[in-house]
């Protein structure tokens, strides 16, 4: 439906903002392919919403360019650049038809004949049957997508989505992440989605950065940065990761040895800093959803070759689809275990002795000059 055979990738240069002596956004070396939904993720004041304010122009940038299917627009006005944007407020006109929304860009660009154009916008989103209707008249989800379509049947060679989904209730915010991934797949045009919900970005991006004080601090596929984060606040932020403090005691090959609480761990090299060395230092972290738990009086039953922790249920909550406990440990305090309600033991109830054990490979090592609590609180934050 949307011509992108005049796209090209965004990329940005140098691209920083500072207001007086603070630094919104350090410079800023990126590259958007053609055709990705791309995420921006941070917290609140990561700088991620001045970044996209940049690519559309409406924030003048203190350093860098951007630049739009090779063509260098920094010095473009909003109207002049080939970009719309949809924002939390969705802004539509409440004293006009759905249809006549959908249809304000066309009209102001002086096109006379809209209805076939517009019909095709509202089928996109799935609102064929609604476009008599006022703003008023529609869910916050349906105003959501009309917004959308008022911004795509401009053919933007690239649309920048500000917290769209931010005013909506979770299980309709949930629908519409699933309903923007499947219109971006079918115009196939470029996506800039800038957002605070983890979730959100990781079920609709093909490609995530997460923003952190100015500066990306991870690039990668959502899968990616889940599995093999780089620093402390991507492994806190994105979900949540048990982080042990652990000495390095042996580098055989392609696994590492690691000693923390009184036992060993092991972990694969590749999944560690380079510079990780015997003696040295590592923060090991392993995910809630990777550990299983039994009973201390079962231990026998755990496989050969998996790394384990002993501890104590200090807390449990069941939560439907899974049971969560905190476990105190030598290893650390306050480990957290996400066990899916298949079959639920007997015995794991708060004060229970209990063996954690899980596969070395899920296991990954980080730098453990880091802050261990770098990202936790920013989960809690609000945009």
């Amino acid at each position: 439906m949307t011509d992108t055979t005049a796209g090209g990738d965004v990329r940005l240069a140098g691209l920083g903002k500072t207001y007086g002596s603070f630094t919104a956004v350090h410079p800023l070396d990126l590259t958007i392919p053609q055709g990705s939904f791309f995420a921006l993720l941070g917290a609140s004041g990561c700088g991620k919403t001045t970044t996209l304010r940049m690519i559309a122009g409406l924030e003048e940038p203190s350093t860098g360019t951007v630049s739009l299917g090779g063509r260098d627009v920094t010095d473009l006005p909003p109207h002049k650049r080939p970009v719309n944007t949809v924002f939390q407020s969705y802004a539509l006109f409440p004293h006009l038809s759905i249809h006549e929304n959908v249809a304000f860009g066309l009209r102001r660009r002086g096109v006379k004949s809209v209805k076939k154009q517009v019909a095709e916008m509202l089928d996109l989103v799935q609102l064929g049957d609604f476009a008599q209707r006022k703003p008023h008249q529609l869910s916050g989800g349906q105003q959501q997508r009309v917004a959308v379509a008022r911004a795509l049947i401009n053919h933007p060679q690239v649309l920048l989505l500000d917290e769209p989904l931010g005013a909506l209730d979770l299980k309709l915010r949930r629908q519409m992440q699933l309903e923007l991934k499947r219109i971006q797949t079918e115009v196939g045009i470029t996506f800039v989605h800038v957002t605070h919900d983890q979730e959100e970005a990781m079920t609709m991006a093909d490609t995530v950065a997460v923003m952190n004080g100015g500066r990306v601090e991870q690039l990668g596929a959502p899968q990616e940065l889940y599995e093999n984060p780089r620093t402390t606040f991507v492994a806190n932020f994105l979900g949540t990761s048990n982080l042990i403090e652990a000495e390095v005691v042996g580098t055989a090959g392609e696994e590492i040895t690691v000693s923390a609480g009184g036992g060993t761990l092991r972990l694969p090299k590749s999944r560690c800093p380079d510079g990780a060395r015997t003696g040295g230092r590592l923060l090991v972290g392993i995910r809630p959803e990777k550990i299983s738990l039994v009973p201390a009086d079962a231990a026998e039953s755990v496989a050969a070759g998996r790394n384990t922790v002993t501890g104590r249920i200090s807390d449990s909550s069941f939560i439907g689809v899974s049971t969560q406990y905190v476990v105190e440990s030598p290893a650390g305090k306050g480990l957290e275990v996400y066990a899916q309600n298949v079959e639920r033991q007997a015995g794991l109830v708060p004060g229970a002795e209990v063996v954690l054990h899980w596969n070395p490979e899920h296991t990954f090592g980080l730098d453990a000059d880091q802050d261990i609590s770098a990202g936790v609180e920013s989960v809690e934050e609000t945009p």
